[in-house]
């Protein structure tokens, strides 16, 4: 079996088995997936959809982070770890989305990637689920999979990671299939717990099991 084939069958065989699967951030608007993403970084999304709440209800716009001081938005933000960082990082970009883009997300991954805190992972999801572009979101739980299933060798470099899975995987699938694959690595290909094979969907063509 290919690399190729094998992807082909993992992509059919998740989709079975999380038809709904989608972005676990709660948010109703762009600007808002980008603060959420930057906040879950090293903090589950269950606290991030928590603590925005807050700082929603004390900053409900993209001028009013924008306006806001470092240390007034790490006050709310700090439960999810590395606040003066992440309060730093919010401000500057809500700065520039405000003075550049008139308080509007833009929709070009090099523009996004030019953003203060953004990365290829944040501009990938954001890229997927607000624009419908398409989008690999190489996450953890996307490197671990993907690295067990045998779909890249070897490969944590989350832009190597990335790059490789482009050529498996079609574009109308990339974004659909990340999530998917969080889904499967909470559930069953976990991280923190021996891998549950047993009753995996796919183990008959996982790499890991197979090898």
């Amino acid at each position: 079996m290919t690399k190729k084939q094998r992807a082909a069958e993992i992509i059919a065989r998740l989709a079975r088995e999380y038809p709904d699967a989608d972005c676990s951030l709660e948010y109703n608007e762009a600007w808002k997936l980008l603060v959420s993403v930057r906040l879950a970084a090293q903090c589950t999304d269950a606290r991030v959809n928590v603590v925005v709440q807050q700082l929603y209800a004390r900053f409900p716009s993209v001028q009013a982070l924008a306006e806001a001081t470092v240390e007034e938005i790490e006050e709310i933000v700090k439960p999810c770890g590395l606040g003066h960082s992440k309060a730093k990082d919010i401000n500057a970009c809500m700065k520039v989305l405000h003075e550049t883009y008139h308080d509007q997300v833009p929709d070009d991954f090099d523009r996004l990637l030019e953003l203060p805190g953004v990365g290829r992972k944040s501009a990938n999801l954001i890229m997927g689920d607000v624009f419908g572009k398409p989008a690999i979101v190489t996450d953890t739980h996307c490197i671990r999979l993907v690295n067990r299933m045998g779909l890249v060798d070897g490969i944590k470099d989350p832009k190597k990671v990335e790059m490789a899975l482009w050529k498996l995987i079609p574009q109308e699938e990339g974004n659909s299939f990340c999530h998917r694959l969080v889904e499967h690595g909470r559930a069953v290909c976990t991280a923190r717990t021996k891998p549950y094979c047993e009753k995996c969907c796919i183990s008959d063509v996982c790499k890991r099991v197979m090898s």
